[in-house]
């Protein structure tokens, strides 16, 4: 696709939908891209290069279809994959792409916030890799596997018994969160690093700052938030293959790791672009509280489309700031 800016300016635009499956996600029998796939790939990179727009779902991506800013070009195909880091992956090994940007929308985990603000952490991580801990063992036993370094407890750990009504404990115990294992472009061949924050580009960090004054929409229908969102800049940002809804558990990620946005996408994506240095950022549009909101609404429902329109605002004006 193209996206045009207010001073007709186009931008090639990559577009991977993170949750469909699309003409590239043909295989032969052998495993490989067919050859017409090759042949559109080649096709598509006579353009390039290109900035890659990687997006969870229909839901998050439609507001963008709809924006008078896309154009949809009848020479370059649509991209469609299945699993946001196999996605990224695929974006980056076949096509001339020279930076990823990343949006949707997320849970909140801070209460100075609120829904509808679009949110732009300055790293991320991957929340979701746990070494689960045997009953009986505290914080100074050692892990398994620790010693060989495959596991650590440098990061920190979760104790279900601290959230357990029965004080003689809970046979749960801890998970120790970890970090993911990566084999930079750059690094030695078959000698793993750890990752567990993985940063965003410095400089498209740096350009965001420009946005913090975008004006946003505060109502959707007849319903409106307390206040105009707004976009802020925050420190951190989470995910997982857990779709968080309870208090509990957002307080810790809280006060654990000074999180903002938890959503189930952007860490897979900024480690595939860690792997292969690209630069990248992700923006994020709070839809909920993540559990902490009032039993009695379901906020989630009332202003997912709001905050999935904001995202994609937010990331029209940084495609015209890059350009």
């Amino acid at each position: 696709m193209r996206m045009e800016s207010m001073k007709k300016r186009r931008i090639l635009v990559l577009l991977v939908l993170a949750a469909m499956a699309g003409s590239l996600s043909e295989r032969a029998s052998g495993g490989s891209i067919t050859k017409k796939a090759w042949r559109t790939v080649r096709r598509v990179n006579k353009e390039g290069p290109y900035l890659g727009l990687v997006v969870p779902n229909s839901f998050e991506l439609n507001p963008l279809l709809q924006s008078s800013n896309f154009v949809h070009s009848p020479r370059l195909p649509w991209i469609l994959q299945l699993n946001a880091g196999i996605s990224t992956q695929l974006l980056l090994t076949l096509f001339d792409v020279k930076g990823v940007v990343h949006f949707g929308i997320a849970g909140n985990a801070n209460s100075d916030l609120q829904i509808g603000d679009v949110t732009i952490p300055r790293r991320w991580a991957h929340t979701g890799l746990w070494n689960w801990q045997r009953y009986g063992d505290g914080p100074n036993d050692e892990l398994a596997l620790e010693a060989t370094g495959d596991y650590t407890r440098r990061i920190g750990y979760l104790n279900f018994s601290d959230y357990d009504a029965i004080k003689e404990g809970n046979l749960l115990n801890s998970v120790w969160y970890q970090p993911e294992e990566i084999f930079p472009v750059d690094g030695i061949p078959e000698v793993r690093q750890h990752a567990f924050w993985v940063s965003v580009n410095k400089n498209y960090y740096a350009l965001s700052r420009n946005l913090e004054g975008l004006k946003l929409p505060q109502c959707i229908n007849n319903t409106c938030l307390r206040r105009r969102a707004k976009v802020l800049r925050v420190e951190n940002g989470c995910s997982a293959n857990a779709f968080v809804d309870n208090a509990g558990y957002r307080q810790f990620l809280r006060n654990k790791f000074d999180v903002t946005p938890i959503d189930m996408e952007s860490a897979a994506v900024a480690l595939v672009c860690r792997q292969v240095r690209v630069p990248f950022i992700a923006f994020r549009a709070l839809s909920d509280l993540a559990g902490g909101g009032s039993s009695e609404s379901n906020e989630a429902a009332v202003f997912s489309s709001l905050a999935a329109q904001n995202a994609v605002d937010v990331v029209i004006e940084f495609v015209n700031l890059l350009h």
